[in-house]
């Protein structure tokens, strides 16, 4: 719709996207509270939690919702998706389906735990490989992994060519299992890491923002328009999540925008960049996979309490300044992601 009017101002287009999504977001939200509160639909606190997030229980969830419909009207008011961005809706939507499952599963059951966790990475695993093949063979995105200044390496020396009727599927293995990898870790490591009022949302908001104007610098307008809605409603969604929070994404959210983050990665081949640019989101996740690991062999644990946010809430940190700490560190790696992103892109230049 817009992009006709402003075809030419692109850059204006994907600010306007993050104004667009900011707003849906902030008109849609009090309604959908209104409601998940009159229904007692609110979230279940992990039994083993900080003490101080027992008064969290029965806070609304599943603010992910509105969030998944202030993204899909920011980007159809923007202008006519392409079919690259029609991609990667679907898969940003599809995960966060999973998600709005996975939080119903926990309301209607009383429960902090929802799906099985081989449940959930059956469903993410299905997304995430169906995504990288069609990134492959209809965006012609190369299987390689590109390291800054070091190396590329080719992942698409073991592969199948699979005939379908005139045409032909192309399956490098080597690519699609390090890029399902990637995705799936990202799409959990932001859940892990929306733990806290406003801890996701502001992360996600700050390495959003980073990928649209990656993407933007790639020349792929549509899908740079994306990153820039899921950042904005990121921003809408801070207001009624800023503590103490009147509602939680749920993993309707939190899977959704970690999806999104690992497929933007794929289509901007900044599969190894984005692990620097969402280095909290990997260090959340490395943290619990430390703690697990360690307390197995040695039945003592490395952390006070795994996820990392929750070690440092542990340590007597209070909630905000663990937030805003964490926000600040999101923000330096992302500034150092996209800065070794525009050197690289520099000197193959020169």
């Amino acid at each position: 719709m817009l992009s006709g009017l402003f075809s030419s101002y692109p850059t204006f287009l994907v600010f306007l996207a993050v104004f667009v999504s900011i707003v849906v977001t902030l008109l849609l939200m009090p309604g959908w509270i209104k409601f998940l509160r009159s229904s007692h639909i609110g979230q279940q606190v992990r039994d083993d939690g900080p003490e101080t997030h027992l008064v969290k229980q029965g806070t609304p969830t599943m603010g992910g919702v509105v969030m998944l419909i202030a993204l899909v009207v920011s980007v159809l008011i923007m202008g006519l998706p392409t079919l690259e961005s029609y991609v990667l809706m679907a898969a940003i939507i599809l995960t966060g389906a999973l998600g709005l499952f996975d939080d119903a599963s926990k309301v209607i059951h009383e429960r902090s735990l929802g799906l099985t966790p081989r449940g959930k990475l059956i469903g993410q695993f299905a997304i995430a490989t169906v995504f990288v093949v069609i990134a492959v063979n209809c965006f012609y995105i190369q299987p390689t992994v590109i390291i800054p200044f070091i190396a590329t390496i080719d992942l698409g020396v073991l592969y199948t060519v699979v005939p379908i009727g005139n045409g032909a599927l192309y399956l490098p293995w080597l690519y699609i299992v390090f890029a399902d990898i990637l995705l799936v870790g990202l799409c959990n490591a932001v859940n892990l890491t929306d733990g806290l009022d406003g801890l996701a949302a502001g992360t996600v908001l700050v390495v959003m923002l980073v990928m649209a104007a990656i993407a933007f610098r790639s020349n792929l307008l549509e899908p740079a328009i994306v990153a820039a809605a899921v950042g904005g409603t990121c921003i809408g969604f801070l207001w009624f999540n800023a503590y103490p929070a009147d509602i939680f994404m749920g993993d309707t959210g939190s899977l959704a925008l970690g999806m999104g983050l690992g497929c933007l990665a794929v289509l901007t081949k900044t599969e190894f960049i984005v692990i620097i640019i969402g280095f909290l989101f990997v260090a959340e996740a490395l943290s619990v996979i430390i703690q697990v690991m360690h307390f197995k062999r040695t039945k003592k644990r490395v952390f006070l309490m795994a996820p990392l946010h929750h070690h440092f809430e542990k340590k007597g940190w209070s909630e905000t300044k663990v937030v805003i700490r964490f926000w600040i560190i999101s923000g330096v790696c992302a500034a150092l992601g996209f800065s070794l992103y525009f050197a690289s892109g520099l000197a193959g230049v020169a």
